[in-house]
């Protein structure tokens, strides 16, 4: 097998989902094997796709190289293990070879990992964008709003910035005050006095009460963290990694639909 290349955690998430996928991917027993054969330690009882990405990843970050994952790789598509399954091979392949090639490889019908030219050209990234964008479910709040740094300049640093931005326009929308970051976060859901303008749940109980904070918290940490420090450092000092802009355009989508599903607590009620 050739030199492999570390492979970046996203590309790394969607070669182990491929793997480890409920029903047509391999089964528990089957990864417990191969780990233990390729030297990997197991990371335990979780998901099928999550036991194989963790200890891909431990392993990569041990090595600082990608070997062990091409190694891994070849060894659960050995051909031998699919014999009288032709079409589940070729089906696994297929998926495997449309995730490898963003790194400059493909798995021939051999089992074998082939160094190839890697998808980056422009169709080829904004493909692997857009499967990205789909296999997530991002809400169309977050597409519209970062569709076009995504798709056309793989702008992760701006997505992310306007993925953030499109979450304040929301909530501002919904509890009509023209704040921004975490001053409008305070406004518009804290509970020290009262009922919050906007709430995300009936908050008749501790753990509605306890739901409504924590993800308050999660929008405190998303803009202290992504809003404030993207608008007001320049893009080279301030770097966002596609890793990390994945994760927060996921926590942005789920904010945007705790926000779609929140309540407006009426004037009256917060004695307005």
């Amino acid at each position: 097998m050739p030199a492999f290349p570390t492979i970046p955690g996203a590309t790394l998430e969607a070669i182990s989902e491929v793997l480890g996928d409920t029903s047509d991917g391999l089964t528990g027993s089957e990864i417990a094997e191969l780990l233990r054969r390729t030297g990997l330690a197991d990371p335990g009882p979780i998901t099928k796709r999550r036991r194989i990405y963790e200890a891909l990843l431990a392993a990569q970050e041990r090595d600082r190289a990608g070997n062990v994952v091409g190694v891994f790789i070849e060894a659960a598509m050995a051909p031998v293990r699919f014999a009288g399954r032709p079409e589940v091979f070729e089906a696994r392949r297929r998926l495997l070879n449309e995730r490898l090639s963003f790194v400059g490889f493909a798995l021939a019908d051999d089992g074998k990992l082939r160094i190839v030219e890697a998808a980056t050209t422009a169709k080829g990234r904004a493909d692997r964008l857009r499967a990205e964008l789909v296999r997530r479910h991002l809400r169309p709040d977050v597409l519209r709003a970062c569709r076009e740094e995504l798709l056309e300049d793989e702008n992760f640093f701006h997505a992310v910035l306007e993925a953030t931005k499109s979450v304040a326009h929301k909530l501002r929308a919904i509890c009509g005050v023209d704040l921004d970051g975490n001053t409008l976060v305070d406004r518009a859901l804290l509970t020290k006095a009262g009922l919050p303008v906007v709430a995300f749940n009936a908050l008749t109980s501790d753990t509605l009460r306890s739901e409504h904070a924590g993800i308050t918290n999660l929008m405190r940490g998303m803009f202290g963290a992504f809003r404030n420090p993207l608008a007001h450092e320049p893009k080279l000092v301030f770097k966002v990694s596609e890793e990390d802009a994945w994760d927060l355009l996921s926590l942005a989508s789920l904010l945007h639909r705790r926000l779609d599903a929140a309540a407006r607590t009426p004037p009256a009620a917060l004695g307005r």
